[in-house]
């Protein structure tokens, strides 16, 4: 008889327990998934990125040698393999040091404003450029968040994370051009 408090103190622990392993397997997955929308985003606003870029060099108000590299790399940056972070990073940081010298400085702006169709598509591409940094910033807090989340001891003994790889953050260089900072 006097057994029964126990039983019902150690059944409400282990309830109490589980509800914990339960509640930190589900944030766990949502921050998983939070991971997976923010890489899509990336990938869509890098890929925004190159396509406005495109439609600059193609635009033929540009000099020559300045519209062959905007092409080439907007081209490089479309046909970076998606699954390969590191070699990717590379790619879109080499594409932003080449919009970055395109784009040096604020004097090119008067160019772009005698043309509306140019000045739109510069306009177009400073968004994207400032979106393209925000969606890394997000994917790489959400990726050490869930670092962090997956440290914890609770985390690794009950294998919470099942076979959900590594989360790896996404490095490349997003410096926005000088000469879009203030559009």
């Amino acid at each position: 008889m006097d057994q029964w408090p126990l039983i019902v103190v150690a059944v409400g622990v282990l309830a109490l327990f589980g509800l914990y392993l339960s509640s930190t397997a589900g944030r766990l997955d949502r921050l998983h998934h939070r991971i997976d929308t923010a890489r899509i985003s990336l990938d869509a606003q890098l890929l925004r990125r190159s396509a406005v870029t495109g439609q600059i060099a193609l635009s033929g108000l540009l000099d020559p040698a300045t519209s062959l590299v905007l092409t080439e790399a907007a081209q490089d940056s479309r046909v970076a393999d998606p699954d390969d972070d590191d070699a990717r990073g590379l790619v879109e940081s080499e594409f932003t040091r080449v919009l970055c010298v395109a784009f040096a400085d604020g004097e090119d702006g008067a160019h772009f404003d005698a043309d509306p169709e140019l000045d739109g598509l510069v306009e177009e591409l400073a968004a994207a450029t400032r979106r393209v940094e925000l969606s890394r910033r997000f994917l790489n807090d959400a990726v050490s968040t869930v670092r962090l989340l997956r440290r914890q001891r609770m985390v690794r003994i009950f294998h919470l994370a099942g076979h959900t790889p590594w989360p790896t953050s996404f490095e490349m260089d997003d410096t926005p051009p000088p000469g879009l900072a203030d559009r």
